[in-house]
């Protein structure tokens, strides 16, 4: 069964398909927070998805896309961290649903998402950046932070230009537009 999950995740057509329709089904997922979203775990949500956000916006300024290993910032703890933040992110937004089978099913979806896309990118990594990335796979964790390199120095690495060059601005501006919107629809409007 697990062997069937992981071909799905991993079919190119199933991805493409995915590809295709992801703004539909945001824009759905947003509909349905629109209109069911529990007023008291607006605040809660908030600062999951914030959680989330900042994640985000360090992996963004840490990441040096497809040139150099990037061992800095977040990828000190986590090879991954910039799905970690995405998981949180949305996880808070689901949260205004106040439905534990939501966030369960999200999770597990989640999940599967994530180790196969990240296996596909290690792969293409791997490829790309050689001996130096496989010493820092077996060194770093893929998805549960080290505490123990938590001294590292690396760790404090946040560069401004890289984030704005990851479109990292962007993507904090889109975050608080959309809880914006969801604040004076769910608060005002309804």
């Amino acid at each position: 069964m697990l062997q069937a999950i992981h071909r799905l995740f991993n079919h190119p057509g199933a991805r493409r398909v995915f590809l295709w329709l992801r703004y539909p089904i945001f824009i759905g997922v947003i509909a349905l927070l629109a209109l069911y979203a529990r007023r008291e775990w607006f605040w809660p949500a908030l600062a999951v998805s914030m959680l989330g956000e900042a994640i985000q916006l360090w992996s963004f300024a840490s990441l040096i896309k497809n040139e150099q290993l990037t061992a800095r910032g977040p990828y000190v703890l986590v090879r991954n961290p910039m799905y970690l933040g995405r998981y949180f992110l949305i996880l808070g937004l689901l949260l205004l649903l106040a439905n534990p089978w939501v966030l369960l099913g999200y999770t597990v979806l989640y999940f599967f998402y994530m180790v196969n896309r990240v296996g596909r990118e290690e792969q293409r990594l791997a490829g790309l950046l050689g001996e130096p990335y496989a010493r820092y796979r077996a060194d770093v964790n893929r998805f549960l932070p080290d505490p123990r390199r938590l001294t590292d120095p690396a760790l404090r690495f946040f560069s401004l230009p890289v984030m704005v060059n990851n479109n990292g601005h962007w993507n904090l501006l889109s975050v608080l537009l959309g809880y914006g919107a969801l604040y004076l629809y769910i608060f005002f409007l309804r």
